[in-house]
């Protein structure tokens, strides 16, 4: 790798336009360019890249940008994108280049496979951890995931739908959903209280009391919270309407907390939602949908397991995701990689790939591979 591209800052940023099924984000708004090219960057937008966020190609041309071809759009310094490469973007991964985007390399390893051979830097929003440990870039996708779990879960338990004909609130002298929601993070904290707030009967779990101890003084409505465990679980299941996955392991696959044995039990018509599809899933029947096709049916169960589920509201999703990538694109940028982690310490855990190495060790464990540190990485 060009040690330009570890070092030095980079002159140009490029936007392609997202192709996997369905996805209408887009990695820049106007506002950023405009913030960017303010420092002295030059910003390259692929035409059509922000269409489907209802972001028309002259708003980037009067913020600054070049709109530009996929190809240039790719041939930039760094480049920023919402989702990880298609196979047919592989060809565009290079040695001298920094790729800034999701990437779930534990759900999609073809996709690490292809950064190793391209030797390209790859730094990851949803392994960016800090001290605390918090996930700052994918905090606001996980919050949209998680109220549109609960949304999407509602949708599909009407009979016209596919569901049990149960509606989330119930009404007067009729019980209403049960929903539990496995794993009180960003995504299942935000599923619970939307399907709360539609007065559904929701238990959230999770395996640790403080976290679940640490939301009581915000808890509404139906909603309880319980400390998880496989008994639980296996008795739980059965009885719900809706069942959420919102687990999550930075970097790593998640784990599978349903197995097959408790989705058969689960009533007709029942529905589930794997938020979790984008890390391998937790549920073990779910298998990855798209927005156009969402669901499968198995067990007589309704699978809901959109791997970029923030793509349905692609304009809220837009402006929530730059709203916090803009401030370590501005870093990456106009600083250097090196410099760059050393000002922001937990880019150092969003370095996935470097130079042929993974550098994060969850990422190394779903792929296989021994890990490498992120400093080494970096020298």
């Amino acid at each position: 790798m060009a040690a330009s591209v570890l070092t030095a800052p980079m002159a140009s940023i490029g936007v392609p336009r997202e192709i996997k099924a369905d996805e209408q984000r887009v990695a820049l708004t106007p506002d950023a360019v405009r913030e960017l090219i303010s420092q002295g960057l030059e910003v390259r937008v692929e035409a059509g890249a922000g269409a489907g966020a209802g972001i028309g190609d002259e708003a980037f041309a009067a913020a600054g940008a070049q709109l530009v071809s996929r190809e240039d759009a790719w041939g930039a310094h760094l480049v920023v994108k919402v989702k990880e490469p298609q196979s047919e973007e592989f060809g565009f991964l290079r040695d001298d280049m920094v790729l800034f985007t999701y990437l779930h390399l534990a759900a999609y390893p073809q996709v690490g496979e292809a950064l190793l051979e391209a030797g390209t830097a790859a730094i990851a929003y949803e392994t960016v951890q800090l001290e605390n440990g918090s996930l700052p870039l994918l905090a606001p996708m996980s919050e949209i995931a998680g109220r549109l779990a609960a949304q999407v879960g509602a949708h599909l338990l009407e009979k016209p739908h596919g569901g049990r004909g149960v509606l989330m609130g119930g009404c007067t002298g009729v019980q209403p959903a049960r929903v539990v929601v496995l794993g009180a993070g960003t995504v299942g904290w935000n599923a619970a209280r939307t399907a709360a707030a539609m007065d559904a009967e929701v238990l959230l779990l999770d395996r640790s009391p403080q976290r679940l101890r640490s939301l009581e003084a915000d808890r509404r409505g139906r909603l309880m919270s319980v400390v998880s465990s496989r008994g639980l679980l296996e008795r739980l299941v059965p009885t719900a309407d809706l069942v959420i996955g919102a687990v999550l392991t930075p970097g790593g696959r998640a784990p599978t907390l349903v197995d097959e044995a408790m989705v058969q039990q689960m009533r007709p018509g029942s529905v589930i939602v794997d938020v979790a599809i984008d890390q391998g899933g937790c549920i073990a029947t779910s298998r990855e949908t798209t927005h156009t096709d969402p669901t499968v049916t198995i067990h007589g169960v309704q699978h809901y397991a959109v791997g970029n589920m923030p793509g349905a509201v692609p304009f809220t999703s837009t402006e929530a995701l730059v709203s916090v990538t803009l401030p370590y694109i501005l870093g990456i940028a106009g600083r250097g990689l090196e410099e760059a982690v050393t000002e922001r310490p937990e880019l150092l855990s969003g370095l996935n790939t470097v130079q042929g190495s993974v550098c994060h060790p969850g990422v190394a464990k779903a792929l296989g591979v021994a890990p490498r540190h992120p400093m080494a990485c970096l020298r």
